[in-house]
């Protein structure tokens, strides 16, 4: 069973929806909504207790994805909540973290250049979301992230008296801060490729209505009759459209008709 991309149903053809009222994203909002519960837990120094919010929020971040593939839920607005989401509730642990001590101010440092450079990139070349997918590199970075964060909250929670575990927190802090900043030049390539690409296709990345494609393309239906006017067809030969398949006494017999050339 693969983690990343869980529920993905190969060879199946997705339906975008348009509403916001999907499964995945009712869970993407109360995901959202344990950050503050997980802010006032650090604040009241119930490491334990925020330890646990985070991992019941870094697994429902698995469940929403694998929820909208596994049972075709996926939605226009899921398409930006969840990365948002994400990216909101990560600088606000961090700031949290820092703010109280739990981890160092190089974490915090490492989040936010990384995701300004990439938020001005975005907005200087194509004026908005580059309608990027999430890269391989990318959900293992936001993995690593929800996995160092729990466990840097175990060492002023004092449950476990090891002199290892500081420094399997450190290495796995320095590990997803690194790998962080991998994903955001993975994401700045990918937007220069895009960038150029349009461009050499004589395309403005500005002008997004060129090249931002929609969700759901509508299908237009199309009346024959509104192509060919019955009025303008003439009989044709049958010998004429298939020598030798018609006896000469039968030819005149049946007359289809053709449309006449102008």
């Amino acid at each position: 069973m693969r983690l990343i991309g869980a529920g993905t149903r190969d060879g199946f053809e997705y339906t975008v929806r348009e509403t916001f009222w999907t499964a995945p994203n009712i869970v993407t909002v109360l995901r959202f909504l344990l950050v503050p519960l997980f802010v006032w837990f650090v604040h009241d120094g119930a490491y334990m207790a925020a330890f646990w919010t985070l991992v019941v929020l870094g697994v429902t971040d698995w469940v929403d994805g694998f929820v909208a593939r596994a049972f075709d839920q996926i939605s226009t607005v899921g398409l930006w909540l969840d990365p948002l989401a994400d990216r909101v509730a990560m600088i606000i642990i961090a700031l949290t973290l820092v703010g109280y001590g739990v981890v160092p101010v190089w974490v915090l440092w490492t989040i936010l250049i990384a995701d300004a450079l990439l938020l001005v990139t975005g907005l200087s070349l194509f004026r908005g979301s580059p309608q990027l997918k999430v890269s391989p590199v990318g959900k293992v970075r936001t993995a690593l992230v929800m996995l160092a964060f729990p466990l840097s909250l175990l060492v002023p929670a004092e449950r476990f008296d090891t002199d290892v575990l500081p420094f399997v927190v450190e290495s796995a802090l320095l590990a997803a801060c690194v790998l962080h900043a991998v994903a955001c030049l993975d994401y700045i390539w990918q937007l220069w490729a895009k960038f150029l690409r349009l461009r050499r296709q004589g395309i403005s990345s500005w002008d997004r209505s060129a090249w931002v494609v929609p969700a759901t393309a509508p299908i237009q239906i199309v009346d024959p009759e509104d192509l060919i006017d019955p009025e303008d067809l003439e009989p044709v030969d049958p010998a004429v459209l298939y020598p030798g398949a018609v006896p000469e006494a039968q030819a005149g017999e049946t007359a289809p008709r053709r449309a006449s050339t102008p």
